[in-house]
């Protein structure tokens, strides 16, 4: 039975309803003005407060794209995720055996990239001289020749004609020999250029550039240097002179 009056709406199993009235017509919007509308609405700052930023759903879409490739590799691999592993820990054992098999890399002849003369083990001039009769008799050219550079400074350094300086160049030992080796000076200074060459350039001594590097050692050793006591000397011999 439906009991209560027109003006104040009906019930109906509890819940109450209000009534329209009859004169009012119903309010009807066209689809595209009320989709505008609600993204108009949804487009507003309050609605997106708690959105991942940009550089997370591009972590986000570079972790999906990585793990549809694993996913596809797995699914290649016999064994699916068990023989990508296998696969992976073969490739680790590999490089590790190949690695084993060719020893520590080594530094092409002649490169120094700190720029000194002489390396960390300080050793003798006759040490030097050595080792570079080691490389000849290889024909190893550039080796020998830069030990034969290192054994003119350092027979000087033990002569007490150069002080021992640690990060001196070819270049500087060249220029500081000469002050004392006048006679030596074009020689010093070529063989300085052809250790720079071979050690800084990568261009290949030949046997006739060891051999002048060579000969000059040899001329180092012999030679008599003119120390600043006989340069006094001698210009006081020759002060009178016109």
């Amino acid at each position: 039975m439906l009991t209560g009056g027109t003006g104040s709406g009906a019930a109906f199993g509890g819940a109450p309803f209000a009534a329209r009235p009859d004169d009012e017509a119903p309010v009807t919007i066209p689809r595209g003005p009320a989709r505008e509308a609600a993204e108009d609405e949804l487009s507003r700052p309050m609605y997106h407060e708690n959105d991942p930023s940009l550089m997370r759903r591009l972590l986000d879409w570079v972790w999906e794209k990585v793990g549809d490739i694993l996913d596809a590799a797995s699914g290649a691999t016999p064994g699916g995720w068990v023989g990508l592993t296998a696969v992976a820990v073969l490739a680790v054992l590999l490089l590790i055996a190949l690695r084993l098999r060719m020893g520590a890399l080594r530094r092409s002849p002649g490169t120094d990239d700190r720029g000194e003369l002489f390396g960390d083990r300080p050793r003798s001039a006759a040490e030097h001289r050595a080792a570079a009769e080691q490389y000849a008799a290889g024909n190893r050219w550039s080796e020998a020749l830069q030990e034969r550079m290192r054994a003119i400074v350092r027979s000087l350094e033990e002569r007490a004609l150069l002080d021992p300086r640690p990060g001196r160049t070819a270049d500087e030992a060249a220029r500081e020999a000469a002050r004392v080796l006048p006679r030596h000076t074009a020689a010093l200074r070529a063989a300085a250029v052809a250790f720079d060459e071979v050690t800084y350039a990568g261009r290949p001594a030949d046997q006739a550039a060891y051999l002048r590097v060579r000969d000059l050692d040899d001329a180092v050793v012999r030679s008599k240097p003119r120390l600043d006591g006989e340069r006094l000397s001698t210009a006081a011999q020759g002060g009178g002179a016109p």
